[in-house]
């Protein structure tokens, strides 16, 4: 028997029991708006944030669509990184198994595997493919696998498929498809630059958007610590220590430092991972295994981790450095307060980050101010109270500014010349002021 809220869509019941294993009780809004217009075969953009249950909100009604009596390719997802194709696979394959008579078959292809061995096991055609869009596009050149008999695609992060300059693959992929495509587009923002890409596909596709209530989760408790005279690497390993957290991702913006502040840490004795682009397919896989097997305390990460990839647990997000695009603060914080759980997000911060953070403050950003002295956490005063606080200015202030106006021609020392005339008016003011009296 099913205790959910999906049983509305009458998914066949290998969904139904997926789901109620899954522990989904009611569809998110993304899910309540998409997964209707998919079932009726319309073209769709849904642009939520991460986090919403966008995966899901395709991979029910298109496991529904597919016929398992007929062994060729009926869908293709395409996803911009090697993790989270393998994310939707086995996300896929948790909901697969629950049909023991009809198995649909689904295969994930992504770069840095061995494409021979990809291009040998296509011999039999699986009916879901997922992967990267370059692989995907290689093994169709080969003419190994044929998507010609799909009638529908799926573009998951849209806009980091762009930023990736994978766009093109994608293009290729969709040109030898059948012309009544069926289009799911899915991406937390729809730049200018990929609106082309949808017009040529899409003639009227039906646009579902989530407005976030708000930008950062509720149950997300997001923190400045500011550096102060201190080494950053050791503040961290403070921090670290201090929180002792289940699965902390410490995130940087670059490579290199990524490396070296891993290795640091792990100098300094603590359990920890990275995650960026420069590591090995093989590597990424061994590590992502690792992380599951919890044989890992810390992340050491880039902005490769902050979309899409879902690791579990993670109870502290810390910002080592703020991201240049401040849409990935977002991104980031949402590794973590995941399924209702709560998240902190510690956020290390310098003189120069000043803009940066105005700009979040913006975005509605609710900080707290904390320093971690001595082992203890203390509350501080907000970074701009000094920058917010009133100055009252006397009467003879405001006079001696109004009688004393910088030259039209300027010469050295005149900045000195003219506070000397000011503070003279200012006493003969308050010798006034005082006969008065």
């Amino acid at each position: 028997m099913n205790n959910n809220n999906f049983t509305q869509y009458n998914f066949k019941p290998f969904i139904n029991n997926a789901i109620d294993e899954l522990g989904f009780r009611s569809p998110t809004e993304i899910q309540r708006k998409i997964i209707p217009v998919i079932l009726k075969g319309e073209s769709a953009i849904g642009q939520s944030q991460t986090g919403t249950g966008k995966t899901h909100s395709y991979l029910f009604p298109l496991l529904e669509s597919i016929n398992p009596s007929i062994q060729q390719v009926q869908a293709v997802i395409t996803a911009p990184t090697r993790e989270l194709s393998n994310q939707i696979y086995h996300e896929i394959l948790k909901i697969v198994k629950h049909d023991e008579e009809n198995k649909i078959t689904a295969r994930c292809y992504i770069g840095g595997t061995d494409k021979k061995r990809d291009i040998e096991k296509l011999r039999q055609q699986p009916q879901v493919v997922v992967g990267t869009p370059g692989r995907i596009n290689d093994l169709i050149n080969e003419q190994a696998l044929f998507v010609h008999t799909s009638s529908l695609l799926v573009v998951d992060e849209a806009d980091l498929m762009l930023d990736m300059g994978f766009l093109h693959d994608v293009d290729q992929i969709a040109g030898k498809m059948p012309k009544d495509l069926q289009m799911l587009v899915f991406s937390a923002t729809i730049p200018e630059k990929l609106k082309p890409f949808l017009k040529k596909y899409m003639e009227n596709p039906i646009f579902e958007q989530v407005e976030p209530q708000q930008l950062s989760a509720k149950n997300i408790e997001h923190i400045l610590v500011p550096i102060k005279s201190r080494k950053k690497i050791e503040l961290l390993e403070d921090i670290l220590r201090s929180y002792n957290p289940y699965l902390a991702i410490v995130f940087v913006n670059t490579k290199e430092l990524a490396d070296t502040i891993a290795d640091q840490l792990i100098e300094r004795g603590l359990k920890v991972g990275r995650l960026h682009g420069d590591i090995s397919p093989r590597e990424r896989k061994r590590v992502m295994k690792q992380i599951r097997n919890l044989e890992f305390q810390y992340i050491v990460a880039t902005d490769l981790a902050a979309r899409g990839i879902d690791i579990e647990g993670v109870s502290h997000i810390i910002n080592y450095e703020l991201p240049r695009d401040l849409d990935f603060y977002i991104h980031r914080t949402g590794r973590t307060a995941r399924a209702g759980n709560k998240g902190l997000a510690v956020t290390i911060y310098e003189p120069s980050d000043e803009d940066a953070l105005v700009r979040l403050d913006k975005m509605g950003i609710e900080f707290s101010y904390l320093d971690l002295q001595n082992g203890n956490w203390v509350q501080i005063t907000e970074r701009n109270r000094r920058k917010n606080r009133t100055k009252i200015v006397s009467e003879e202030e405001i006079k001696a500014r109004q009688l004393v106006r910088k030259p039209q021609k300027v010469k050295p020392g005149y900045k000195k010349k003219m506070q000397e005339q000011r503070e003279q008016i200012k006493r003969r003011e308050r010798k006034i002021k005082n006969r008065k009296k």
